[in-house]
This record gives structure tokens, C-alpha cells and sequence, in this order.
């Protein structure tokens, strides 16, 4: 049996996006199924130091450039936000509440609240908007809502994010394919390759 791969993002990664937009497929294609982790960057910016691409000196603006001419090189719809980046705890939840009891909703509700940040230019670190976003899809607000503030949902995420930390992942995406890491977008070909061949 071959493992899934696990793909690690946060909503408010824009290369996350433009991977979640194509994994599922690529995965498919060989076989593989897909574990999704959503994880909160800043945590982890806390522990490498790091910060947003597009509020570093100099590499900003390229960051900038380079997002747009991403998004057309894998043919997605993009808008750069205007809030940006936010914080993405209400997606997480939203994300993990689901996904504890329908997976594949989980990945489409994902999908959805991408569209909503990096097309629609919706803030989805807002609950209200997550929520939203849910109930678009066919789910209860209510229901939703009170997710968002379920202590046991907040345990999960956290509980993802502290051992996403502890399997060494620091950014956004990140894929672990049978054990080997993936840090990036541009990494996709090299993914798509190990699936087809192995390692090498």
C-alpha cells in the first residue's frame, strides 16, 4: 500500500493556494491520496524567525511580482489581498471541525476559502466570513459558528500545528511523500516526478 501524502499549508499562503489547487489531482494521477494539514504560520515564524515575503526589504516587491506571475503560470485566478497577510485561526478551525467528520468536504470547504482570500479579496480571518464561506456550501452557520469556539477544535488545531513544528515543517506548502519533504509550489514537478519513478 502506498502512503498518502501529506500536504501542510495556511490560508493565508498565497503558494499555498496555487498548490491546494493542483495536489489533489497530481496525487490522483499516481495513485496516492492526500492528507491535508492546514497550520498557522505565524506559530512557526515565532520559532525560525521568519516573516511575510512581501514585508521583507528588497525581496518584497519581488515577492509581489512573482506571485502574480505564478498564478498565471498555473493558470488560477489571483488577487492579491488587500488585508494581507491575516490570521488564519477560523479557517483552521473551520477546516478540522469538518474534516473530523467528512475529509473530503473538509478540501472543498479549503478550496472555497482560498477563492474567497486570494480571488474574492474576502477576509477570511474574519469568523463571520469563514462561516459564510461554510454555509455557501451547504452548512449549518449555527453550527459552525459555535465550531469556531469549541475548546475541543481549538485543541486540534493546536494540536496540528505543534506536531507539523515537531515533523520540521516551516513553511507553506510543505509536502511529506514517503517521509521525504517538499517545501514550496515550485517543487510540484519534482513531486510530480517522485511519484512516478520514486526517489532518486
Amino acid at each position: 500500500m502506498t502512503r498518502p501524502l501529506d500536504f501542510y499549508f495556511d490560508f493565508s499562503s498565497p503558494y499555498g493556494y496555487f498548490a491546494a489547487a493542483q495536489i489533489e489531482a497530481l496525487a490522483a494521477k499516481h495513485g496516492r491520496t492526500t492528507i491535508w494539514r492546514p497550520i498557522l504560520l505565524g506559530a512557526v515564524f515565532k520559532i525560525t524567525g521568519q516573516q511575510p515575503l512581501t514585508t521583507i526589504p528588497l525581496k518584497g516587491s519581488y515577492a509581489t511580482h512573482d506571485l502574480k506571475r505564478s498564478a498565471r503560470w498555473f493558470d488560477l485566478p489571483f488577487r492579491m489581498p488587500s488585508k494581507f497577510p491575516v490570521a488564519t485561526p477560523a479557517p483552521c478551525r473551520a477546516f478540522y471541525w469538518l474534516h473530523d467528520r467528512d475529509p473530503a468536504s473538509a478540501k472543498v470547504l479549503a478550496l472555497a476559502l482560498y477563492r474567497a482570500y486570494f480571488v474574492e479579496d474576502r477576509d477570511i480571518s474574519n469568523p463571520e466570513i469563514t462561516v459564510n464561506v461554510a454555509a455557501k456550501l451547504g452548512h449549518d452557520k449555527e453550527t459552525v459558528a459555535q465550531a469556531l469556539n469549541d475548546p475541543a477544535v481549538k485543541e486540534r488545531l493546536k494540536s496540528e500545528v505543534d506536531a507539523a513544528v515537531e515533523r520540521g515543517v516551516f513553511g507553506s506548502p510543505y509536502f511529506v511523500i514517503d517521509g521525504e519533504p517538499f517545501w514550496g509550489s515550485d517543487r510540484l514537478p519534482q513531486i510530480e516526478r517522485w511519484l512516478a519513478q520514486g526517489p532518486w
